[in-house]
């Protein structure tokens, strides 16, 4: 849920709190390779941005000269439109679902198959990836 994602930046925005918010497009949008992301600040006031985005530049200027631009396209086509935006949150929550089923499955089996562990760090756990807790022999 995007909204519910957002909400404590919403808050520390809200607050007056001054961020810094490094975001990736890569997996949510399937766009491996390509580099794509937002690097967002909230100062103060426009003095200290424009001071921020100069020291900002400096930094990422020897990374990179000129990042791939195909990537960075396609997000914003798809975040422009409100019915393909609708659809990419539909298709993140359907991927998202499907993650927390196959962690349910993997659980519900491990305990049916006869194992003594407790489980729920697999279905506690958020994101694409998961702790099992395994070490290499097991």
């Amino acid at each position: 849920d995007v909204a519910r994602d957002a909400a404590a930046v919403r808050l520390f925005i809200k607050e007056g709190h001054q961020i810094v918010l490094a975001q990736s497009f890569a997996k949510n949008m399937g766009l491996y390779g390509q580099r794509v992301g937002a690097f967002s600040l909230i100062a103060s006031n426009p003095d200290e941005a424009a001071r921020a985005l100069s020291q900002i530049k400096i930094l990422i200027r020897p990374m990179y000269s000129n990042p791939p631009i195909h990537g960075a396209r396609i997000v914003n086509e798809i975040l422009s439109d409100p019915l393909l935006k609708q659809q990419w949150l539909g298709d993140v929550k359907g991927m998202a679902d499907r993650i927390i089923g196959v962690r349910t499955q993997l659980r519900e089996n491990l305990k049916k198959n006869g194992s003594s562990r407790d489980w729920s760090h697999i279905t506690d756990q958020i994101g694409m990836f998961c702790f099992t807790g395994l070490k290499a022999p097991e």
